[in-house]
């Protein structure tokens, strides 16, 4: 359904109408395309503090951004050295002087290092840089995202950086990422970097699904489109227009782990839980099929299908695991107590597997959590229901199911093997639990 309000709001009446209203004033977000595959405008660099990643600026070279006289169209900042309260200061210095000159839907990105245990004070200021992003990132307005990136090597970080600096982050935003260590690989090709490899996308017959199984095709993998059999013939037709192949299968089977397995004699590069279910009843009003079956589909089959498909090492080394979680689960939603618990156990299972499934099969464990995104779903909730959950993010306006992919096809990037553990929220910065 269209979001007529956004586009009223993008005419001058409606700029003139919203302002006098003190009402949302929402940007049209630039995306990404064949066409505007990047950023329009130069990249402008900051430090504060003492200048401490030494390898950043070949990194923000490959960006394709480079420094220009025009409005920047998006701004990095090297926080990495702040360790008092003085370097702290110099994050201000830095940036209130340009934050205004920033184009439409541009980007900030401050680098942050990882806290020092060793260092209260250290840890103190690197800590203060979530507070002053996030704060950034919800008065900052026209489209424009502000990302913390916590990281201790900038090589590591690259595909982190080209995401974030990039259109494919447009609703990404007051998020912060921590790029480990871990040695990578750069792709033989950044535009398709999933040449050769094989992803399998749970529930991609039709919506988020079908996107991210588009946009991973997109860049490069073969794709398997795997949903129920009710929908195998939706399956099909996404299947065939990706040139990939569909997969009917009940993700809730207790054997569908193995049977995957079987159809992939091959093997897994990319495997992405999305299928999902709602089932919202208030709990007092809830039986308990509405509860058991969200816990099933949402929870209990992404358990059972992982550990089969690790156990079977039917993942190959440097694969990549992506799996849907949502805000209802970190922030909570009235009528959603089966869903915000499912979710929430989502997020449990990254943080607890990511660490081993990657010391022991070389597998990184990622998540998504979308808030607002324009699906047929989202379009059958009440209107005021509807509106309410479109403005209330920072910038003013649902996502769309593209949005998903294109973080989770980052997740997914083979040069993407230092993020680990990570549940990244894309919802324009949700007033919930944001």
């Amino acid at each position: 359904m269209a979001d007529r309000y956004l586009s009223f709001a993008g005419t001058a009446p409606g700029r003139f109408l919203t302002r006098r209203l003190g009402l949302p004033q929402p940007a049209a977000l630039k995306r990404w395309s064949a066409r505007q595959p990047s950023l329009d405008g130069p990249l402008l660099r900051l430090t504060a503090g003492t200048p401490a990643l030494p390898d950043l600026a070949p990194v923000l070279d490959r960006t394709g951004l480079a420094p220009g006289e025009r409005e920047p169209a998006a701004v990095v900042l090297d926080a990495t050295g702040v360790r008092d309260v003085d370097a702290l200061g110099e994050v201000h210095a830095a940036l209130h002087p340009v934050v205004r000159s920033v184009a439409a839907s541009g980007r900030v990105v401050v680098l942050g290092a990882p806290l020092d245990p060793a260092d209260h004070h250290q840890a103190a200021v690197q800590q203060a840089l979530e507070g002053f992003v996030r704060s950034l990132g919800k008065e900052i307005g026209r489209g424009r995202t502000v990302n913390l990136v916590r990281l201790a090597d900038a090589a590591a970080a690259e595909s982190t950086l080209r995401f974030l600096l990039s259109p494919r982050s447009a609703y990404v935003s007051g998020q912060v990422v921590h790029v480990g260590a871990h040695e990578v690989t750069a792709p033989g090709d950044w535009d398709t970097p999933l040449s050769g490899h094989t992803a399998l996308v749970t529930g991609a017959a039709r919506g988020i699904g079908a996107a991210v199984a588009e946009t991973l095709a997109r860049d490069g993998a073969r794709i398997v489109v795997l949903d129920v059999p009710a929908a195998e013939e939706d399956a099909r037709k996404v299947a065939d227009r990706l040139g990939g192949t569909a997969l009917a299968l009940d993700i809730t089977a207790a054997d569908a782990g193995e049977r995957i397995a079987a159809a992939l004699p091959g093997g897994l590069d990319v495997l992405i839980h999305n299928a999902g279910i709602t089932r919202d009843r208030r709990l007092v009003n809830m039986p308990a099929e509405r509860w058991s079956s969200v816990l099933e589909v949402n929870l209990a089959s992404v358990l059972r299908t992982t550990d089969a498909l690790l156990g079977a090492g039917t993942l190959r080394p440097g694969g990549r695991i992506v799996a849907t979680a949502s805000i209802a689960g970190l922030a909570g939603n009235a009528g959603q107590t089966n869903y915000g618990a499912s979710k929430a156990g989502i997020a449990g299972l990254v943080r607890s597997l990511a660490p081993r499934a990657l010391a022991e099969h070389r597998v990184t464990v990622n998540a998504v959590a979308p808030g607002f995104i324009e699906t047929k779903m989202t379009a059958a909730v009440p209107l005021f229901l509807r509106e309410a959950g479109r403005r209330m993010n920072s910038l003013a306006q649902g996502g769309l199911p593209v949005d998903v992919a294109e973080t989770t096809a980052w997740l997914a990037h083979p040069a993407s093997g230092a993020v680990n553990g990570q549940v990244v929220r894309v919802c324009g910065q949700s007033l919930l639990g944001a």
